[in-house]
């Protein structure tokens, strides 16, 4: 287990769940879909009808300041967006 790092919580992915019914999470480089499917089901008690993963290469950025030029790189990291049953719910909110 441990697959999963966090719920992806944006705008973006809100919109979508609140029309599909699909959640999205940030999950370790390495783990399958399998995995993901076995680890949602587990930790959140639901039915997950399908996986889709995408890997994100991190970028270069750099910005210009009074001490001049930073440079850096954003994470590379790897999005998991789970489809549930239809009538499952996840609620990211409920520990808070």
């Amino acid at each position: 287990m441990g697959y999963i790092i966090k719920p992806l919580v944006t705008e973006k992915m809100t919109s979508i769940t609140e029309k599909q019914n699909k959640f999205g999470f940030i999950v370790r480089p390495d783990a399958n879909k399998i995995e993901i499917k076995k680890e949602v089901e587990a930790l959140y008690n639901v039915t997950v009808t399908d996986v889709n993963t995408c890997v994100y290469a991190g970028k270069n950025k750099s910005r210009y300041t009074k001490s001049g030029l930073v440079k850096g790189r954003t994470n590379a990291f790897k999005k998991a967006v789970v489809t549930l049953k239809e009538g499952d719910v996840i609620d990211f909110y409920s520990n808070i």
